[in-house]
């Protein structure tokens, strides 16, 4: 091979630690202008007066409210109203003197090994019923039966998409390899789905979320493999001699980008996940092609390429193989789509002495936007499934970890503070 792989991919495989359309604005939780107002009615006791049932439904509210509130879309103060009546429409009627347009209401009950939950929600101004969800589980599934229930709420009233329900994939060092995690969008619900007590990096969700691909040295050579969420179980899916690196899964979830190193450097390939048939699909000898990822149609591909002397944003449309660069910086690498399909965030650099960045650039290449400034190395951006947000690696604050910000680089947090380091995110579906 005659050229190195790049930074992001080199490093993080061969040396711990080291490198080798419309944005959304964001908004700070305090200003309230434009949100919808809505208001939470503590959750009650399934069995009134029954103290693992209270604690139970107090749980299940303050998932409930954070999850609201992180969507931006809601104003959701923090008020209670004296209920001078068990009627519903009286209920109602003080709820709404509030000035709030909807109510959320719930009830839970903790019967030790299961639990349950249900919850509403009024249109106040027409005491309907617009949400009304009914939920069982034991305690495993108790935070995810909470954001469904908030997204389900975003949806019927907002009629976009929530995000509660999703997750990220990650790979994490804590237990002196690097293996794969995942974790609700919140930084909660932590689990690890790999012990391969090797180098674990790379995760790519298939898009209905049952599926994550990544790369494992567990046999000493860099294979792709996948983990399979609902049957629990994990297989090889490339493991030829040399580099075996996912990129993204089409949209229909029926074909995989890997890097493939099978000749002198390593190019971008198209697999048949049915058949394992696979397609070369930049054909340069004299380059090194690298973390391609689907555009949301599915027609296109972008990836990073050194051909024309440091690494750069390409896209290429499958059909044609017709292929344009869109940046024109010292370094560029992960380059992920967004779900609309009209910018793209890469991690880059402008000057050789800089640190890692995180990046907008639109499909013509005419709109390129920093997003990070003076905070670290800012690497492996990540989408969130409405485009709302973006998760990436920082070392910001000394250790390598994922934080999640705005799209448009505002109001960046910690996801979860966790030991050791944690590399190339991926935010699920």
């Amino acid at each position: 091979m005659k050229k190195l792989i790049f930074a992001a991919l080199c490093a993080a495989l061969f040396v711990s630690g080291a490198r080798c359309a419309d944005i959304y604005i964001g908004v700070a939780n305090g200003d309230d202008a434009g949100k919808i107002k809505l208001v939470i009615k503590p959750f009650d006791a399934e069995r009134e007066g029954v103290a693992e049932d209270l604690s139970q439904a107090a749980t299940f509210q303050d998932i409930v409210r954070a999850d609201l509130l992180y969507s931006r879309y809601f104003a959701v103060p923090d008020v209670t109203v004296a209920e001078k009546s068990k009627k519903l429409p009286k209920i109602l009627a003080a709820w709404k003197k509030t000035g709030a347009q909807y109510m959320v209401a719930g009830s839970a009950s903790d019967l030790g090994n299961v639990w349950t939950f249900s919850g509403k929600v009024y249109d106040l101004a027409s005491g309907e019923v617009v949400v009304e969800k009914y939920y069982k589980g034991d305690a495993t599934s108790l935070r995810r039966a909470a954001h469904l229930f908030s997204d389900e709420v975003v949806w019927r009233i907002t009629g976009k998409k929530g995000i509660a329900h999703s997750r990220l994939a990650f790979a994490n060092s804590s237990t002196g390899q690097k293996e794969i995690y995942i974790v609700d969008y919140d930084g909660k619900g932590m689990l690890r789905l790999t012990n391969d007590a090797s180098i674990s990096l790379f995760p790519r969700w298939a898009p209905d979320g049952s599926k994550i691909f990544y790369t494992t040295y567990r046999y000493h050579n860099p294979d792709a493999f996948e983990i399979d969420l609902k049957e629990r179980r994990i297989r090889p899916v490339s493991a030829r001699q040399g580099l075996n690196i996912p990129g993204g899964v089409s949209p229909e979830g029926d074909k995989l980008l890997l890097t493939l190193s099978r000749s002198a450097n390593p190019h971008i390939y198209e697999m048949d996940l049915a058949s394992k048939e696979i397609k070369r699909l930049t054909t340069r000898s004299d380059s090194v092609d690298s973390s391609a990822a689907y555009s949301p149609d599915g027609k296109y591909i972008t990836f990073v390429s050194d051909r024309s002397g440091n690494p750069q944003v390409y896209i290429m449309e499958l059909a044609t193989g017709k292929t344009q660069r869109l940046t024109r910086l010292n370094w560029c690498d992960t380059p992920r789509w967004s779900p609309s399909g009209e910018w793209i965030t890469f991690a880059g650099r402008r000057d050789r002495k800089d640190d890692f960045d995180i990046f907008l650039v639109d499909i013509t290449g005419s709109q390129l936007r920093q997003i990070t400034h003076d905070a670290g190395s800012n690497e492996d951006p990540t989408w969130s499934p409405d485009g709302r947000f973006i998760g990436f690696t920082s070392t910001r604050n000394g250790t390598r970890q994922i934080y999640v910000m705005d799209a448009d680089g505002s109001t960046p947090h910690l996801v979860a503070d966790l030991p050791g380091n944690s590399f190339t995110p991926a935010w699920g579906p």
